[in-house]
């Protein structure tokens, strides 16, 4: 068909409106797959917090019917001749993920992990509640580390560390003073490295006992080793984790009667 030059010239206006305006679709529709694939929202107040979390969506049954749920209050544990955990952290990229719950460093493949007994389990992340979301004797720390670990079956296990105000700690000052900006989900320092082990306390004894994850979908079979030493973090640290997150931290579930017991160091 034969066109005017005046004619053209609306034609290529229609035609950059309409890539303009698919453009802009795939990036809406884009961003609503993206909230899609999150799942559904849960928080730790409010009408979506803990007590509703069983009720937001058929996969978070668990927290509401599972047996062995986590947190727990440890108290009245079995002393027992324990196999010690044997750590094997190796340094991991300095790279922070603010998930929308907590604030998340993940371990790539080959950064080790912790053995017990015959079980090997690598590292696959850690992260942080304020305040503690395990308890001693009804007390609850300033904040806590969760070090979650993978066996070779899938099987989850949780290295829990207690924090309590007190000195800088090397792996806290640097993750907290690299949060990503507000708005951005991820933060990278190229060339920086965390040594997983600086969490750890010198003596490394621990309660264990069955658990679940502490966030939805609340899964069971995780087993916990919560270290009875705990550790320290400065005021500043504290602040600069609270001032996202003020508390993050799931209520005390009932023991249900499972076993917990303790090394005897």
């Amino acid at each position: 068909m034969h066109t005017t030059p005046r004619h053209a010239s609306g034609v290529r206006r229609i035609l950059l409106w309409a890539l303009s305006a698919a453009a802009c679709c795939t990036a809406v529709c884009g961003t609503a797959a993206h909230a899609q694939e999150e799942g559904p929202s849960w928080s730790y107040a409010g009408e979506t917090g803990p007590s509703h979390w069983a009720s937001e969506d058929l996969s978070y049954r668990v927290c509401g019917t599972g047996r062995y749920q986590s947190p727990i209050d440890i108290k009245n544990a079995t002393p027992k001749a324990l196999s010690p955990i044997a750590f094997d952290y190796q340094p991991i990229p300095l790279t922070v993920t603010d998930t929308g719950h907590t604030m998340q460093v993940s371990a790539p493949p080959g950064s080790g992990g912790i053995t017990v007994g015959e079980e090997r389990y690598e590292l696959v992340q850690f992260h942080f509640h304020r305040p503690s979301e395990e308890s001693i004797n009804g007390k609850r720390f300033q904040m806590e580390v969760h070090l979650v670990h993978k066996n070779a079956r899938g099987e989850l296990a949780v290295v829990s560390v207690l924090l309590r105000g007190g000195n800088s700690n090397p792996v806290l000052r640097e993750v907290f003073d690299n949060l990503p900006p507000s708005g951005q989900k991820e933060a990278s320092v190229p060339g920086v490295t965390l040594d997983p082990t600086q969490l750890l306390p010198k003596v490394r004894g621990y309660y264990t006992f069955e658990g679940s994850l502490t966030t939805p979908p609340c899964s069971e079979h995780v087993r916990w080793f919560v270290l009875r030493r705990a550790m320290q973090a400065s005021s500043g640290e504290i602040v600069l984790f609270a001032a996202r997150y003020p508390n993050n931290a799931r209520p005390t579930q009932p023991r249900a009667g499972r076993p917990v017991e303790q090394t005897q160091d």
